[in-house]
């Protein structure tokens, strides 16, 4: 910004405005106050911030607004300072001693405004990777639907990207135009986006509750049983059915329970030893534990494979079918009331209710079309890795096989996930085929 080795003297008070030279004339004269942008930018080092309050301190000034970042190792800092009597003495001063650490300084002259704007969204954008091309599009359609960028910032790394946008909507149904429109762009560019409303609602999520098959593990229980039966391939096509929404969800399930009749109890156990939790399944559970949430899930399938899982990963509320058992051999039929599409919606505000918290305070997660009811009702509906029926209803949908994109869209970020695990002992990325 300025020659190397250039140090201004007070009287010579060149500067930047608005990326232009700008000489003394051009400042107010000493007597009327004003207002000052200060922008200091450069490699970050130690030290920086305090040098600079020290010189702003010695000219009796105000602070209206302070935001300070630091990205990759570089350091953009912005102060909004008021009552300042002389800027071209200030301005000699802060030029000269940003100089002598190498940094860069900024000023902008009459600055207005102190208040900050109040975002109306959160748009979070999750890929592997993000491209500049993708970013550039939704940026392009946030423009487009008259919505300004605020603030943009890193919530991800790590197993995907993921990049936090700040929004200020204006005009009518923006929470429905604004997902409409940015969907669409997303499927385009191969990435996720989900829209929420920005503010406390966001951060005052209580109760999550997930689906377990293809959601909160890997693959179908009723599968897995079926292997042990040999007709997997039969019950297969039936579950894809159902959670196509083709097929009456109770009707689909007595159906592929009664092809298990006659296997052994014991093959129970050996399926739940089988399950495979989903990638950042407990990293999830884990992190909403410590943020206060109530976790749960409510499954079609069974509660004696369930009820292991649920106990390791100390969770509050559970549902699931439970299969029929008589003399050690499964009968091929089911007990109590079949959990189906309305019975998970049902379990959902059970859940809530007893928790103590609010409908609109509630996260609910699936896969299928006995979902839906679930994801309609909670306060945030995610769709994850979803069939299109579900898709089309959630408030998100997520397509990569990483649970922990739930976290990022409630504004956690992967640096504030790793820094509690490591006050906890527990420290590693596990490799990404």
């Amino acid at each position: 910004m300025f020659a190397e080795g250039w140090c201004p003297r007070v009287g010579d008070a060149r500067l930047l405005r608005q990326n232009l030279c700008v000489s003394e004339t051009d400042l107010p004269p000493e007597g009327p106050k004003t207002t000052v942008l200060v922008t200091v930018t450069g490699r970050d080092k130690p030290g920086v911030t305090s040098l600079l309050f020290a010189v702003l301190s010695q000219h009796s000034v105000s602070l209206l607004d302070v935001e300070q970042v630091v990205i990759r190792g570089r350091l953009i800092l912005g102060v909004l300072i008021a009552q300042v009597r002389n800027p071209a003495t200030l301005t000699a001063a802060l030029v000269e001693a940003m100089h002598g650490v190498d940094m860069q300084v900024d000023m902008t002259i009459g600055a207005n405004g102190v208040h900050r704007p109040v975002p109306t969204h959160a748009v979070v954008i999750l890929g592997s990777p993000v491209t500049a091309q993708a970013f550039s599009a939704i940026s392009a359609e946030l423009a487009a639907q008259r919505a300004n960028i605020d603030s943009i910032r890193g919530v991800a790394d790590y197993p995907i990207t993921g990049l936090e946008l700040l929004v200020t909507a204006t005009g009518g149904e923006t929470d429905t135009r604004l997902r409409t429109a940015l969907a669409e762009v997303a499927a385009r560019e191969q990435v996720d986006v989900a829209v929420e409303r920005a503010g406390l609602a966001r951060r005052a999520k209580r109760l999550i509750v997930f689906d377990v098959d293809s959601t909160l593990i890997q693959g179908e229980v009723i599968e897995m049983l079926a292997a042990h039966a040999g007709v997997e391939d039969e019950v297969r096509a039936v579950t894809e059915a159902a959670m196509r929404g083709e097929l009456d969800f109770a009707e689909s399930l007595r159906r592929r329970v009664e092809t298990l009749a006659g296997l052994d109890v014991s093959v129970i156990d050996k399926v739940a030893d089988a399950i495979e939790l989903t990638p950042g399944a407990r990293t999830t559970i884990r992190t909403l534990r410590r943020l206060g949430y109530h976790c749960g899930v409510v499954s079609g399938g069974f509660r004696q494979v369930i009820e292991p899982l649920a106990h390791d990963l100390e969770l509050d509320f559970v549902l699931a079918n439970t299969l029929e058992v008589v003399d050690g051999k499964l009968t091929g039929g089911v007990t109590g009331d079949i959990v189906d599409r309305a019975g998970k919606a049902a379990a959902l505000r059970r859940f809530a209710a007893e928790a103590g918290v609010p409908m609109e305070q509630t996260v609910a997660v699936g896969d299928g079309a006995n979902d839906i009811d679930m994801l309609n009702a909670a306060g945030l509906g995610l769709a994850f890795n979803a069939k299109p029926a579900l898709r089309e209803v959630a408030d998100a949908a997520l397509s990569h096989p990483y649970l922990d994109a739930v976290l990022f869209i409630l504004g956690v970020t992967r640096e504030e996930v790793e820094a509690a695990d490591a006050r906890d002992g527990i420290r590693r990325r596990v490799p990404l085929d």
